[in-house]
Parts: structure tokens; sequence; C-alpha cells
């Protein structure tokens, strides 16, 4: 199963405080344990809501909202995805990851992804072919 490993915000985060070089050699080292055990397919940094936007919907009308946004435990600080054997797998490896905010309460979150079969017969055949190759085209890209 595929989960995203979510790296809650925190004030200093979102202040835009870096990481110092122990923290990122410590999980520089986590990445690579992660990538040798065949878990991690993806991962990133994100930065402070302030430099991000949202678009909110209501019915046919769009509007973009600027950052920073409220709620610095509900926003994101990173992200991780991993392929893993079961949700027991993902906590265990999420155990294992270096103190993510040093000096802060710090919190991960693990969500399952939807795999195709989750949607049942909404996602028809015709669905199915058209999200193959729109991961083929990302795959070529990516190695091009």
């Amino acid at each position: 199963m595929k989960v995203m490993v979510i790296v809650k915000a925190t004030k200093n985060s979102e202040a835009g405080i870096m990481p110092s070089e122990k923290l990122l050699a410590e999980m520089g080292k986590y990445n690579e344990e992660l990538v040798k055990a065949g878990v991690m397919l993806a991962g990133e940094g994100l930065k402070p809501s302030a430099s991000g936007k949202r678009i909110k919907f209501s019915g046919s009308k769009r509007s973009v909202v600027d950052g920073p946004f409220a709620e610095t435990k509900e926003l994101i600080a990173g992200y991780w995805i991993w392929q893993v054997r079961s949700m027991d797998e993902a906590v265990e490896w999420a155990r294992r990851c270096p103190e993510p905010m040093p000096g802060e309460e710090a919190e991960l979150e693990i969500r399952p992804i939807f795999e195709a079969e989750d949607f049942g017969a909404e996602f028809t055949p015709e669905l199915r072919a058209q999200e193959d190759r729109l991961r083929a085209e990302m795959e070529r890209r990516k190695q091009a």
C-alpha cells in the first residue's frame, strides 16, 4: 500500500526557520534507509504557508486566497510518499524518524493513498487507460 506521511507545520516552520545542518544530516541518513528498504517513493519539504495560495471553489466561482494561513497545527511542512506492506509498517518507519521539529512539539500524520481498486465501477476501463497513459507520460518526462 502507498501512504502519504505528512509532517505537520509548527510555529518555527511557519516562521521560515530553516533546519540545522545536524537535522538535515539526520534526515538524509533516514531517507537513505527508506530508499534502501524500497519504502520511499518521494518526499519534499514545503515552504511556509506565507508563500502559498489557496483556490476556493463555490459552484462555478473560483477565488484565490494568499497565505499565510491560520491554524498552524493544520498546515503541512513536508511529506513523504511511502510504499509499505501495511499501516503497521508505516507506523514503525515513522517511529524511527528523527525529531522533525527540534525544540517544538511535532507530529507526523500517515494517510493511505487511494488505489485504482478503491474507486470501484466508477473508475471505468477508459478512465484507467487514461490514468495509465498519464503515469507513463510522467515517468517518461522524469527520465528525460
